[in-house]
């Protein structure tokens, strides 16, 4: 154990030394963590629209004034044709063009419906379907409050049955909530797997680890002398981060934070592991730097960040459940947001171990002491 000691008091004041990876490593993330939630912003609004109207009628302007207000369009055009409402589609100047066709407020009033057309810009798919769903509300909204003549023929009872519900754990459907869980894991990764990865190829580089390799140190003990301080920085971060969140978008944990801290724990020692993993195998910084891109980038992609993992492909599911960030994120959210226990997330656990020891192991293993 007192090998074990001088290695830590090396590795703490080489650390402490360098002034850059302090400000990488609390810094960076701290700022990012501000900013990040801000930009990912997944609800839709500001749908660019253009109305074409062909009506002229006090209906059709009522229609036309429900819509601006729901606060989630902005009238780009009052086309005088489609085709030159469709102008703005290919300019890229608007996203959906609704058409109001002329006789809208007699057919209401005589017959009790009227068609009207809705065109979308379905380039960017999402925002195609979200803004069409808001478009279609509006246009519900408006229909539900309309007063056509009580002698007009009425379409059939659309419901018998009541439909009602409530948002569980986000009831307001805030979407920060859903995402600074995940991107504090994801900085998380970044930092702890980047500066794991640059630790045994810096040795190499400044040629340290010739002189480390002729002394009686193990092999264990010299991972083990890399990882401690970079974990201990790691649960730091993370504190920092549980901070960042709670004090700049009021999401405080649930659940226990016992448990939050016990999975990224083990977290962290897998996610080192494989930082140490990729500096064995590199002899330079800038191998290990693409290396640990190469992965992050799979990482951050597979994690469920931007997408489920329920709604991925088969092959893409089994990737992603081979990643330890997938997991950690999905702890996260389950704690901070709907408050599980152990009971709840134990099948989590138990791969985030096996990931840390197969990490770790084969480190090691692959780290070859040479005299």
């Amino acid at each position: 154990m007192s090998v074990l000691r001088y290695l830590l008091k090396k590795e703490f004041r080489q650390i402490f030394r360098d002034k850059t990876i302090l400000a990488m490593m609390f810094a960076m993330p701290t700022i990012q963590l501000i900013i990040l939630p801000l930009a990912m912003n997944f609800d839709v609004k500001q749908v660019n629209l253009a109305v074409v109207d062909n009506d002229h009628s006090s209906y059709s302007r009522q229609l036309v004034n429900s819509i601006g207000a729901s606060g989630y369009f902005r009238m780009v055009a009052a086309a005088p044709s489609f085709p030159a409402a469709l102008q703005y589609i290919e300019r890229e100047r608007a996203d959906l063009v609704l058409e109001i066709p002329a006789g809208f407020e007699r057919n209401l009033v005589r017959e009790g419906q009227q068609k009207v057309g809705i065109s979308i810009d379905a380039i960017n798919g999402t925002k195609a379907t979200i803004g069409g769903n808001y478009l279609l509300t509006a246009i519900g909204d408006f229909n539900k409050d309309l007063p056509v003549n009580t002698n007009a023929r009425l379409a059939p009872a659309a419901g018998l049955i009541d439909l009602t519900w409530s948002n569980w754990y986000n009831p307001l459907a805030i979407y920060k909530f859903y995402v600074v869980p995940a991107v504090l894991v994801l900085l998380l990764t970044l930092i702890g797997g980047f500066m794991s990865a640059l630790n045994i190829v810096r040795e190499k580089e400044v040629g340290t680890i010739e002189q480390i390799n002729v002394t009686p140190i193990r092999k264990w003990e010299f991972i083990l002398g890399k990882l401690i301080p970079f974990w201990l920085m790691g649960l730091i971060v993370f504190t920092l981060g549980l901070l960042v969140a709670w004090g700049v978008y009021g999401i405080w944990p649930v659940g226990s934070f016992a448990l939050l801290y016990l999975f990224a724990a083990i977290y962290l020692v897998a996610l080192l592991g494989f930082g140490l993993l990729v500096s064995t195998y590199t002899s330079n910084q800038l191998q290990a730097m693409f290396v640990a891109f190469f992965f992050m980038m799979i990482f951050m992609l597979m994690s469920g960040l931007f997408t489920s993992v329920d709604s991925m492909p088969p092959w893409a599911r089994l990737i992603a459940n081979l990643t330890p960030i997938t997991h950690f994120i999905k702890v996260m959210r389950m704690i901070v947001l709907k408050g599980s226990g152990f009971v709840d997330v134990q099948q989590e656990f138990g791969y985030l171990v096996v990931f840390a020891l197969i990490l770790n192991g084969w480190a090691i293993l692959n780290y070859r002491k040479t005299s």
